[in-house]
Parts: C-alpha cells; structure tokens; sequence
C-alpha cells in the first residue's frame, strides 16, 4: 500500500518542529557568559601596595599654668579650629597682682619724671667749685683745694648718672614683669593649637589644676596616607609618580594620587618600604584607620591590548568565540590596578569572560552578555 505524499509532507513538518523547539531549549537553558571585549589602550606597569589612613598626630592639650577651671568649652567628638577657646581658668588673683604692678610703675614713672634730689646738690657742688676756681686764681686756696671741690662735682655727676641707669632698670623690670604677667593672664584661656577632632576631656568646671596639667587630648584634622610595598617593587618609585588608590571602605571608587614621600629605611617586620601618598580626595572621608590598595605607575605603554584584571586566572583566560567557551593561555605585560596588557593569547576584538568564571569550562555553549570593563 503506497503512503501518501502528505503523510510524508506532515512529517517533515513535524520534524522541523522537533528540531526548532530543541534548538529554541538549548538556546534557553544555555550558561549565560558575562565578557568584556578586549581592546586596545593604554598600559600602566604599576607596582601595587596596601594602604593605611592615619591621623597625622594625636594631642595631648596641656594647661600651662594652674588654677580652678572656671569655663569649659570642650564637648567629646566635637570639631575645633587652631585658636579655638577649650578651657578658661579663673584670672581674678593674676588680674590683681597685674593692676597692682601697673599702680606701682606709673608710680615709679612719676618720681623719675620728678627729678632726683641729687640734681641740686649737683647744683651746690658746681658753685662751689666755681667759687674755689676764682679763689685759687687769687692765690686763696691751694691747688689740691681747688681739687677737691672739682672731684666733688664728679661724684655728684657719677651718682646722678647711676641713679638713671638704676631707673632704666626698675622701668624695665616693671614692664617685663607686666609682659609675663599679662602672658601668663593669656594662658588661663587655654586654646587648640590645631584644628581637630576632640578624643577626650580630662576636666571639668571647679576642677582645680596645675601648672602642665592635660585637660584634653585632640587628634588633628591633618592626615597621612601611608602604603607600603614590598621590598622587590621599591627601587622603582620616585617622588612625584602618579598613582591609583581604591579604598576598602568606598567600594570600587578610585582616587588619583602622587608620591610625596619616600622613607629611606623599611619596617624591620614586614620589610615593607613606607610611602606617603597625595590623594585627591575630600578630607572628611579620610578617617585614620580605614585601609585600601595602591597602585603607583612606574611605566606605561600605548596601543596594547587590555582586558580586566578579572578575567584572568593564573595564565589563563575564558574567550567565548562562536558561542563557545576556549580556554587560553596569555602572555601578561603590564598590569595595573583593574587592567592588564595581553602580549599573547587574546587578540583585539576578543570577548573574554569576567565574572563567575569558575562555572565555566572549555567547550561550553553559552549565551553573552556584554559589560563594561
């Protein structure tokens, strides 16, 4: 009995349906593949480090002179600029002792300006040395009279001048007193001398203190960003080189930088070489402690081929070409904080793959996604 052609007709269409839907699940169920494309750029060498926050000093605020707190300006986690007022001690007695010094040096001024005593018998001793002078010409009176009477207005004149330098100095010694009394009146308004953050306050109103006493300690505003490298990577860097700093508490946020300086010795624990970094970064979200990476850019080169620092595991890569996942060995060049230089294995163009990697082997189907780098 002959078939009919439509049978065969309906099932070729059958068929081809089969095989549609098929194609359609595998295309379903096939892994999807996140990928960059490799292209070509600019390639940093860049030698990496860990990175520390910390504040640039913690101090410790001393009263310079003693007496009871009278006025406390200090609250704990509070700001303060440089000059800001943090404690006053009481000034009364000091007040009284420096009104007291003044009375006594206008006094003094006024008795000066007065004139001494010893002007007149200046006065006396020159008349009569004139008068023995006009006697010894008349051959009254002997030479070593005449002598006499001129030493006498010598003396005076000697004591006269004795007398202002004696003067001069009890001036001065009244106005230094006074310039260390009011300074001394100027250190009972304890300020900051910088601009910080308070950590702890050690005293309060009544508190009756000493001369040197710490009354609050303030960690300055002022920061250092201190990386470390290893010993195989330090004999490249200069001051002045730019790098890459990413900190672990700013997610994947990158900061420009630059080496501002290089200490000459390195940690006898770690023998980690210490460098200190300019970021470009707002300062308030520099809090000593928080930690990061960096990458200081000791060459570079253009028109190379980059992929993501992710892709590669080892010295290996997943491209996806076709459809399909190959598994390559690179040659690495340079490498930076986020990217690196394929010298072999990956051409320009090339997806490969950057994320979940290890779910991927050589040979699977996948689907593509694509990403930026």
């Amino acid at each position: 009995m002959a078939v009919p052609k439509a049978f065969f007709i309906r099932l070729a269409i059958a068929l081809a349906v089969v095989v549609a839907v098929s194609w359609i699940i595998i295309l379903m169920i096939r892994q999807e593949a996140v990928v960059v494309t490799a292209a070509r750029g600019r390639a940093i060498n860049a030698v990496p480090g860990s990175l520390t926050v910390i504040a640039e000093r913690s101090l410790e605020v001393r009263a310079e002179v003693g007496g009871r707190v009278i006025k406390n300006h200090m609250e704990l986690s509070a700001t303060v600029t440089e000059g800001g007022l943090l404690a006053e001690i009481d000034p009364t007695d000091l007040n009284l002792e420096i009104e007291q010094l003044r009375t006594d040096y206008e006094a003094a001024k006024k008795r000066i300006e007065i004139g001494s005593a010893t002007t007149f018998e200046l006065v006396n001793a020159k008349e009569q040395m004139e008068t023995a002078e006009r006697i010894f010409k008349e051959g009254g009176i002997t030479a070593a009279d005449l002598e006499r009477a001129r030493r006498a207005v010598r003396q005076i004149e000697q004591k006269i001048e004795l007398e202002a330098v004696a003067n001069q100095q009890l001036l001065s010694r009244f106005e230094t007193d006074l310039k260390v009394k009011e300074r001394r009146l100027g250190k009972m308004q304890v300020r900051s001398p910088v601009e910080g953050v308070i950590a702890s306050v050690r005293t309060v109103v009544g508190d009756l203190i000493g001369d040197n006493t710490p009354i609050a300690t303030i960690i300055a505003d002022s920061r250092i960003i201190e990386a470390k490298v290893s010993e195989e990577n330090f004999s490249g860097i200069r001051i002045g080189q730019k790098a890459t700093v990413r900190f672990l508490g700013y997610n994947d946020t990158l900061y420009g930088a630059k080496v501002e300086k290089i200490l000459p010795s390195a940690d006898p624990l770690t023998q980690r070489y210490i460098i200190h970094l300019g970021v470009d970064i707002d300062t308030r979200l520099l809090v000593p402690g928080i930690t990061g990476e960096v990458n200081i850019v000791i060459d570079a080169r253009d028109d190379a081929v980059i992929i993501p620092r992710r892709a590669v595991f080892g010295n290996n890569v997943f491209v996806v070409k076709d459809g399909r996942v190959e598994l390559r060995t690179i040659v690495l060049g340079f490498a930076s904080l986020n990217e690196v230089e394929v010298l072999r294995g990956v051409g320009e163009g090339e997806r490969v793959i950057v994320e979940d990697i290890d779910l991927f082997r050589g040979g699977d189907r996948v689907s593509v996604t694509e990403t930026k780098s």
